[in-house]
């Protein structure tokens, strides 16, 4: 049975790269990408009706927007088309002890990769933020928690890790 680290409490602080460089000027909330498995439908003799098989390691267009208060040099180090972004997103998620109650942290990583989608420079207004956005269209993502690779799809390679397990090390060999 694995180990718990705790009860998951909240994301205490977080830091957000650009390349290995950390990034200023990004709002406080960054949504991570949903991941929306390719399906086909099966139906034939021997089903009664049909049902929609996912197609593991295969996940629809992914986006991740990734947001500014304000438009500075790294927004602009983005936004180049023909270049790949690679983010990385440190966070310190606290925990709570479940058998003393006591506060612990553990770490969580996520790294994006992709090319720009959509740049959208936002608003001026005196005395507000700009809320200045890039999409980034997504073809890598890996996810490590506490120090463990719980996911990891990397579109343009063919590997997809689930829990550590590489989920189409068979395929490969297959194919």
């Amino acid at each position: 049975m694995a180990k718990i680290a705790g009860i998951p409490e909240v994301i205490h602080d977080f830091n957000m790269y650009l390349s290995g460089s950390r990034l200023a000027g990004i709002t406080g909330d960054v949504k991570l990408p949903e991941l929306e498995a390719i399906t086909a439908e099966v139906s034939g003799a021997g089903i009664l009706g049909s049902y929609e098989a996912t197609v593991p390691g295969h996940y629809k267009s992914q986006e991740m927007e990734i947001p500014f208060r304000c438009l500075n040099e790294d927004y602009f180090r983005m936004i180049d088309p023909t270049q790949p972004v690679e983010i990385t997103l440190r966070a310190a998620e606290q925990v709570s002890a479940k058998t003393t109650g006591a506060t612990d942290y553990v770490g969580m990583r996520v790294v994006v990769r992709g090319k720009p989608k959509k740049i959208e420079l936002g608003n001026v207004k005196q005395g507000d933020k700009m809320d200045s956005k890039i999409t980034v269209e997504q073809t890598y993502i890996l996810v490590e928690h506490n120090g463990t690779t719980v996911l990891e799809l990397d579109k343009t390679n063919g590997r997809f890790v689930v829990n550590g397990k590489d989920v189409l090390a068979k395929v490969r060999k297959l194919t």
